[in-house]
């Protein structure tokens, strides 16, 4: 690391820790050659993800659009802010596990479906309703079959 103030290449690390909320390392260091210190932060690089629109338009990934629809899907749900944040971090957790410079909003919908599903059935419905676009009640009344159906499952199991 070079000194910013004699642009020296010989400087040490003399204190790490993390920073913040721990996405980033805060490093001391000291030049050999002046003797100042600076402080430096190092953080992952992350690869730009593009999201493929349904008409084939392409826009930067947008968390503020997944926690907006999970938190219009939460409305009036007993659901606190902090639980739809770790919510949203599980499903950008995923996403980003992918690898891919590219991604289709149809995955990133149904990958927060998965999620909701599981977190509060309420909530999952009202997404699925509007990322699945249901036309009709009886659409509706089918995801709602679904759900029920497995609920009944996972209670015969705990039995």
């Amino acid at each position: 690391m070079k000194c910013p103030f004699c642009s020296a290449d010989d400087t040490k690390v003399i204190d790490s820790r993390p920073a913040d909320d721990n996405s980033a390392i805060r490093r001391r260091r000291q030049c050999e050659v002046c003797g100042k210190r600076f402080t430096t932060y190092e953080k992952v690089e992350t690869i730009p993800l593009i999201v493929i629109k349904k008409d084939n338009n392409r826009e930067p990934y947008n968390r503020q659009k997944i926690e907006a629809g999970i938190v219009r899907s939460c409305h009036k749900r007993p659901i606190s802010a902090d639980q739809i944040r770790r919510l949203v971090d599980e499903i950008e957790t995923e996403i980003f596990n992918r690898e891919e410079r590219e991604i289709s909003v149809n995955v990133i919908g149904e990958i927060v479906m998965n999620k909701l599903k599981n977190f509060d059935p309420v909530a999952y419905v009202r997404f699925a309703s509007v990322y699945r676009e249901f036309k009709d009640v009886n659409t509706f009344m089918d995801e709602l079959k679904k759900i029920l159906d497995h609920n009944e499952e996972h209670s015969d199991e705990s039995v």
